[in-house]
């Protein structure tokens, strides 16, 4: 069993986690967490008790032991600057996978974000203007996601 401190010495309102080597160093074998844990370096552990002090905000670090154990993290319920925060300490743990499934949601997330370059209104007054000219509408690489254009004619 390791104990991990994010704030060095007991009682200074630093949050411990308790986990295994094999949680560690299994799912994502080349991360510096596996590497510190692997037993090729020596872990300097921190008083008696044999915990052992990372330099980090343990806001986030259930989430990266939830990733090692079972592969999930509740990457859908995190805010906009909770999945950067994530991100960042996936990086810093050289979590690959965790980056890689971050980085999909934030890029599906900015996918959908994009806004349409014109409204429900300015397609009406472009098919309203062709039909009057007797001319035809051309909409090339033109963004319309989202705008609802059932019932234009």
């Amino acid at each position: 069993m390791i104990r991990i401190l994010n704030t060095p010495g007991c009682g200074t309102g630093g949050k411990e986690f308790c986990t295994t080597v094999d949680t560690l160093t299994h799912r994502e074998p080349h991360s510096m967490l596996a590497a510190m844990f692997s037993g090729r370096h020596t872990v300097c552990k921190e008083s008696e008790k044999g915990y052992v002090f990372i330099d980090r905000d343990g806001k986030h670090f259930r989430h990266i032991l939830n990733w090692l154990r079972d592969g999930v993290a509740p990457i859908f319920n995190l805010s906009d600057l909770e999945r950067v925060e994530l991100l960042r300490e996936a990086e810093y743990y050289q979590l690959l996978g965790l980056v890689d499934r971050i980085n999909e949601v934030l890029n599906k997330k900015e996918d959908e974000q994009m806004d349409p370059d014109f409204t429900r209104g300015d397609i009406i007054k472009c098919v309203q203007h062709a039909y009057a000219v007797g001319g035809r509408v051309r909409l090339i690489g033109v963004n319309l996601s989202g705008l609802d254009l059932s019932k234009l004619v």
